[in-house]
Formats: structure tokens, sequence, C-alpha cells
């Protein structure tokens, strides 16, 4: 009767062990859940923050000094893009309610990837500035296009859809006016495509971009 007993208890102890191992790790897991619902909590407006400030510097590089005095995070128009069935953000630079400019992204293949640009067009059409926000091209080489080591995104600065005419929108090679860089003659060309792409956009858009309501 004692062995019978004993087995019992083993038994029910067993059983006691197992259903209570599901509870711990459910409990477990329910405070580590909550951990990391906290720590994202805590971390995520310190990273939109960043992220803001970084968007609003980049914003500035395109724009003159002194151009606009509104919230260029927050003026932001959404206008069908280029490619079927996608959107782009314009965003808007005013200056004492007036509009001075627009400011969006476009890209074009290069040698290497997908080349991202932001370029800024004033009221008139003319391009107030492009910088590069992301490439994959040939280090010593594509990777001139940056502004931190080459000047030559500063050219198209002033230039229009008229000035200079479209079939010097090129490289020099291509019997344009821009520059290219030796052995790297795909990269610029793709730069110079997508300026002017933009322009293009830009141009097509105008009235709904110069309309736009703060």
């Amino acid at each position: 009767m004692g062995t019978d007993q004993s087995a019992a208890f083993s038994l029910d102890a067993l059983r006691d062990r197992l259903a209570y191992q599901p509870l711990l790790l459910g409990g477990v897991a329910l405070v580590a859940g909550t951990a990391l619902t906290l720590a994202s909590n805590a971390t995520r407006a310190p990273i939109a923050a960043a992220e803001a400030h970084d968007t609003q510097m980049t914003l500035a590089q395109v724009l003159p000094a002194g151009s606009t005095d509104n919230d260029l995070l927050k003026d932001v128009l959404e206008l069908p893009g280029p490619a079927a069935g996608s959107t782009r953000r314009i965003h808007i630079a005013r200056k004492a309610g007036v509009v001075t400019g627009a400011v969006f992204n476009v890209s074009e293949r290069g040698y290497a990837g997908e080349i991202r640009l932001l370029m800024a067009v004033d009221p008139a059409g003319r391009v107030l500035g492009v910088r590069v926000l992301k490439h994959t091209e040939t280090p010593g080489l594509g990777d001139k296009i940056e502004i931190a080591r080459n000047p030559w995104i500063t050219s198209f600065n002033g230039h229009s859809l008229g000035d200079p005419a479209a079939e010097q929108w090129a490289v020099r090679k291509d019997g344009g006016i821009y520059d290219s860089f030796a052995g790297a003659t795909i990269t610029p060309r793709a730069v110079v495509k997508a300026v002017k792409g933009g322009l293009d956009y830009f141009a097509a858009h105008r009235n709904e971009i110069l309309g736009a309501q703060p």
C-alpha cells in the first residue's frame, strides 16, 4: 500500500511540475515582452527626433539660406509619383507664406545600383540645389557625386529645362554640358538624367505645387 501511495505521490508531483513549467515560461515571456515594449516606447521618441533633425538638415542643404521660414517637415504635399501607383512627397518651402521652392526625391539606376537624390526647385523651375541621399557607386570613381568629395553636384544650380537646351542635358561625352568622371561616365550620366527628370516632374505639377496650401 505504501508503494502505491509513493508512486501516486510521484505521479502527482510530476504532473504539478509539468503544469508549472508552461506557467513559468509564460511568465518569463510576459515579463520579457513587457520589457521590450517599454524599451521600444522609451526609445521611439528620441529616434524619431533624431530622424526629423537629420531630414531637416538635409532639406536645408538644397535650399538657399534664409529662403524659408516654415516647417518643411510638416508642409508636405502628396502627389502621384512617376511610376504607376506610386506617390511622391513634396516638401514646400515658404517665406512669409509665399512658396519659394519645392524639395523632393528623384532617382536613377547608376553603375552599381540606384542613386537617390534630393533636389530643390524654385517657382520658376530652376534648380536650387541637389544632394546625394544614397548610392552604391564605386569608391574613388562614382562617389565623386557626393558633395563631400567633389563639388560636381553643384553644377546643376541655377539650371532649368530651357537652360541648357534639352539636348544639352547630358554629360559632355554625350554632347551635353556636364562633366563626367574618368572611368565613371555611367554615374554622372544617371545623375543628370535624374535631375532632368525632376525638372520635368516639377513642370508637370507646377500649378499643384505652387498652389499648395500650408
